[in-house]
């Protein structure tokens, strides 16, 4: 297919604008305010030790993993991060169908991953076929689990999961007072056909639930976008954004800390060529300009 070069380059020039335009996003911080910007794992190749170290080199404040199921591989993501003195997020939830066993491993991998004193846990919280009832009462466990221990405990809005909507969600949000979100929202544009805009109100009301935020930036028929340094995402990139900005603005007036995992997935979340399966962007560059134009903007 023909590609119009200078129509191409002018494309991205303007894209390049319209980020610079983002990084004018200012609102005065309180004192106790940070950004704090975490690398996912997700699709690395190498070790932990190997993954921890590139993170650093790169920028990042800190590591989102999966909590191991044992105490070595535990211990070698603390000691990983230690060495390279990265701050660790542990990301846990239930995998098991039914119900028991379900809430039996939810349970008992969210009370070991308190005792190794992360700055957060960020749940996966049930399913998305479990009743209300049994979904919340995962989150109402976790929360006194959270107010025993000090160590805040977020659910994310995922596909899948208790959150995998925007209406299921409200439902929580006002039954679950102190309920506190990290904020996917890519999964909602992929799971509503759309960026939302038919659903302000609940949208909001859920940034003002949100701790955390995952950043990757989805459309209306996925999760993901192909890179989101294309000028054919702008609309998108600049939609999440602004619920990004939303939440960021609370923190910053609260004085609070505010955490963002930079998570564009690898293949297949990252759209490959046909035949080839090879990845039409590279994963960690993505991410790695999003931490760059967090920073920019936030910190």
């Amino acid at each position: 297919m023909f590609i119009n070069r200078r129509k191409f380059i002018t494309q991205t020039a303007l894209l390049t604008a319209s980020l610079e335009t983002l990084a004018s996003f200012k609102v005065p911080a309180s004192d106790g305010y940070s950004l704090k910007v975490m690398a996912t794992n997700w699709g690395f190749p190498g070790s932990i030790t190997e993954f921890c170290k590139k993170a650093k080199e790169a920028g990042y404040d800190g590591i989102e993993v999966w909590m191991p199921g044992d105490d070595k591989g535990r211990k070698e993501v603390m000691d990983s991060a230690a060495q390279q003195n990265l701050l660790v997020g542990f990301l846990y939830g239930g995998g098991d169908a039914e119900y028991a066993k379900h809430a039996e491993q939810f349970k008992n991998g969210i009370t070991e991953a308190v005792k190794l004193k992360p700055i957060y846990i960020n749940c996966h919280s049930g399913k998305d076929y479990f009743s209300f009832e049994q979904n919340k009462a995962l989150m109402d466990f976790s929360l006194d689990l959270s107010a025993k221990s000090g160590i805040p405990v977020y659910h994310e809005t995922h596909r899948g999961r208790s959150l995998f909507a925007a209406h299921t969600t409200r439902n929580f949000i006002e039954k679950i007072p102190n309920l506190r979100l990290c904020l996917d929202i890519s999964h909602w544009c992929n799971v509503h056909e759309s960026l939302l805009s038919d659903q302000k109100e609940t949208v909001d009301l859920a940034l003002s639930r949100v701790d955390h935020i995952h950043a990757r930036v989805g459309h209306a028929e996925g999760p993901q976008v192909s890179d989101p340094r294309a000028p054919e995402w702008d609309g998108a990139v600049k939609t999440h954004f602004a619920w990004w900005d939303k939440v960021v603005e609370t923190k910053r007036k609260e004085g609070k800390i505010m955490t963002i995992l930079t998570e564009f997935g690898p293949p297949d979340y990252l759209p490959t060529l046909p035949y080839t399966r090879q990845p039409l962007a590279n994963q960690w560059d993505i991410n790695v300009f999003m931490l760059k134009e967090l920073k920019k903007r936030y910190a």
